[in-house]
């Protein structure tokens, strides 16, 4: 039997099998994976057994079998222009550059900065700047194979950060994570088990970028459909001014608000920003509660209203699941359901021909906000209500499927994401001496 066939066969009988068509439910989620720790590190144990079959494990510091590498310093001003990827201190290209200081396969490591230690692999050219490349000794280890260990430690490599003010990580720091290479004494059966593991965890990255992909493409699907349905031929259908058909209020804070803040039961959820999630439409709990004598010097909303904030990323809709008070920061929308359906609402404020006007708005303007006056002024399309519960019917389905954590393909991704880092940590955590 060849290595392939060994290494599938094994994963069948121990490994809990991939997720294929059985669904969310067939996958140990992350709580129920520790109610299960000392299963897990059994079967872990019995299938590194096997992989391995007699085979040594020898762990070596990465600088000892890898070249770390600082890069290059370059700003937005002394880059020229061209199309290769400048690797900084974030999560992907802080710009693009004409010429290149690395080429082949690449392993960076961010230098500096809130991402500092973020790990990214390339196989194209590349200027590495405020980082450091990660180049191993190809006759005793496989990039990828070194690319999987490293976000395999990725928590353990943003822990090296160091500085008082903008956190660093260095590559002395990374040199001593010790790499597990197997079978030591033959490179050739060594690097034919590392493409092996590989080849598995790949599989799974490849799902992922895949569905990321698709996710992609089906939430510029959603935007045109959704500015498509909700574009009308001149006379098609009334407008009206939404402050005509809502009432639009900014928030209220009372001051000094440590003084209102509560634990008690009875207090009034007190709506912040740190309350929503970008991948909601709901404002569902909060943090924080105020006192009965605070919400009567905030804005008191209910159940169904809208909120949005006036600064920062302005524009955005929330649909209010709660009572609750707002501050300063938010305006509300309320009292409008004789004329609007509350998800139609939710996905015209949501368009981009609507968040195109805000901004004409306050560009146009003094003000560097989006107060009530503005939202007052929006020209809003109605429809019937039985044509307006139409389109939500269509724009439902693709806000579902793009933004939802629950179904969707988000929950896809990260469904699939959590299975790779299972199966990254059952092929990659070889045992060290005696156990």
């Amino acid at each position: 039997m060849n290595y392939k066939s060994k290494v599938n066969r094994i994963i069948k009988d121990v490994i809990v099998p991939p997720l294929g068509d059985r669904g969310p439910e067939g996958f140990e989620m992350k709580s129920q994976m520790k109610k299960k720790s000392e299963a897990q590190k059994t079967r872990q144990k019995d299938f590194m057994e096997r992989l391995l079959d007699g085979m040594a494990v020898e762990w070596k510091p990465l600088g000892e079998v890898a070249e770390l590498k600082r890069g290059k310093t370059i700003t937005a001003k002394t880059k020229t222009a061209g199309d290769i990827p400048v690797i900084s201190g974030g999560q992907s290209p802080a710009y693009y550059n004409a010429e290149f200081n690395r080429d082949g396969e690449t392993i960076t490591v961010a230098g500096s900065g809130a991402y500092a230690g973020f790990v990214m692999y390339w196989n194209e050219p590349i200027f590495v700047s405020d980082a450091f490349s990660v180049k191993p000794d190809l006759a005793v280890l496989s990039t990828r194979y070194v690319f999987h260990s490293l976000l395999n430690n990725q928590a353990w490599i943003h822990n090296l950060q160091k500085g008082s003010g903008v956190p660093h990580v260095y590559p002395k720091d990374l040199a001593q994570l010790q790499i597990p290479i197997p079978c030591p004494d033959d490179p050739v059966k060594s690097l034919k088990i590392q493409t092996e593991i590989v080849r598995i965890l790949d599989t799974f990255t490849e799902l992922t970028a895949e569905l990321t992909a698709e996710l992609t493409a089906r939430k510029k699907q959603y935007t045109y459909y959704r500015d498509q349905l909700l574009t009308f031929e001149e006379g098609e259908v009334e407008w009206k001014p939404l402050g005509e058909i809502a009432k639009i209020l900014r928030g209220a804070s009372p001051r000094p608000i440590a003084k209102f803040v509560t634990d008690d039961e009875n207090g009034v959820p007190w709506i912040k920003i740190g309350d929503t999630s970008p991948a909601s439409k709901y404002v569902t709990k909060t943090a924080q509660k105020i006192t009965p004598e605070g919400a009567k010097n905030s804005r008191v909303l209910k159940k169904g209203d809208f909120i949005m904030s006036n600064s920062m990323s302005f524009g955005r809709p929330y649909i209010l699941k709660i009572d609750g008070a707002i501050h300063d920061g938010w305006a509300s929308i309320s009292d409008f359901e004789d004329k609007l359906n509350s998800d139609y609402l939710y996905h015209y404020l949501s368009s981009n021909n609507v968040q195109n006007y805000w901004i004409s708005k306050i560009n146009s303007g003094s003000v560097s906000n989006l107060n009530a006056d503005i939202i007052k002024t929006l020209p809003v399309p109605i429809p019937p209500l039985e044509e307006q519960e139409r389109i939500v019917s269509i724009l439902d389905k693709f806000d579902a499927l793009t933004t939802s954590i629950t179904e969707g393909l988000p929950r896809e991704i990260e469904l699939r994401q959590m299975q790779y880092e299972y199966y990254r940590n059952m092929l990659l955590t070889f045992p060290k001496g005696k156990e």
